[in-house]
């Protein structure tokens, strides 16, 4: 059950990363911030990576197997760039219409793939 409670609070986290991190490219996009200070972009994306924090700390320490959890730190780390490309995916398909997936991301998903399985095996 930990390890489900863990993937659930990375996706969360994952979630709140992703619009910190690309939200104000599709705000600036749709002329919101287009004035705003370098400054004010931050302190935004900042706002928002606190959520992010609030999850992804919760998910390494009951995760973590030093903690009692199923997973090693190496697991952990690949388990998050897993969910945070998946998360990346889903959420430029859907607010950045332009982007578009190629044949070279699938692969470079594939290989990704593959890490966890290496990063699982015993």
């Amino acid at each position: 059950m930990k390890g489900l409670y863990t993937v659930l609070l990375l996706i969360v986290s994952n979630v709140f990363m992703t619009f910190a991190w690309y939200g104000h490219l599709k705000l600036q996009e749709m002329k919101i911030t287009t004035n705003w200070p370098l400054w004010m972009i931050i302190i935004l994306s900042w706002s928002i990576a606190l959520f992010e924090y609030s999850f992804q700390v919760p998910a390494n320490r009951v995760g973590f197997h030093g903690n009692g959890g199923p997973f090693s730190l190496m697991q952990l780390k690949v388990i998050q760039e897993v969910i945070t490309l998946i998360i990346f995916i889903i959420f430029t398909t859907i607010v950045f219409k332009g982007e578009t997936l190629q044949w070279n991301h699938f692969v470079a998903f594939f290989f990704l793939v593959v890490a966890v399985y290496f990063a699982f095996l015993k």
